[in-house]
């Protein structure tokens, strides 16, 4: 297949809510469940998902969490709520070259996904949190004081 090809048919399925090939998986995806969770337990990867094209379209798999599988419509519909809406285009069209590239030397194109936890962000430096603790020696203390006075 052509690049050109393969990503117009992407951008339809993903991006336009276009309608995947069931027939495709079936015959692409269906037959590897197993060797995917496999991969995605080895891996830890909480989410794992795969697109396959052919002549016939595009087909998606998505194993969730919880290992269930989620099929072409289904799959989007999760990687949507997901990538939390907004977020979704952005990733497709950020991902979209790379999936292209992929599907057109022939092979599938799977990412597991790992989930990081938002942490506060925090400054790398606070005066207060470095005189609250006492992490200075004492000989410094006095020089920071004096030269904050200078300020």
């Amino acid at each position: 297949m052509r690049k050109k090809t393969i990503e117009k048919n992407l951008k339809k399925v993903l991006l336009e809510d276009g309608t995947f090939s069931d027939a495709l998986y079936e015959f692409e995806l269906e037959d590897r469940i197993a060797a995917y969770l496999q991969s995605k337990r080895e891996d830890g990867d909480k989410y794992l998902f795969v697109i396959a094209a052919g002549f016939e379209g595009i087909a998606m798999l998505l194993i969730d969490e919880n290992d269930k599988v989620h099929v072409n419509e289904n799959a989007r519909a999760l990687l949507t709520r997901l990538w939390q809406g907004e977020n979704y285009k952005r990733n497709t069209r950020l991902f979209m070259p790379d999936i292209v590239s992929e599907l057109n030397k022939g092979n599938h194109y799977f990412v597991g996904v790992k989930v990081a936890e938002r942490r506060r962000k925090r400054s790398w430096f606070s005066f207060h949190r470095l005189l609250s603790q006492s992490m200075l020696p004492s000989c410094l203390w006095w020089s920071l004081i004096w030269t904050m006075r200078q300020i």
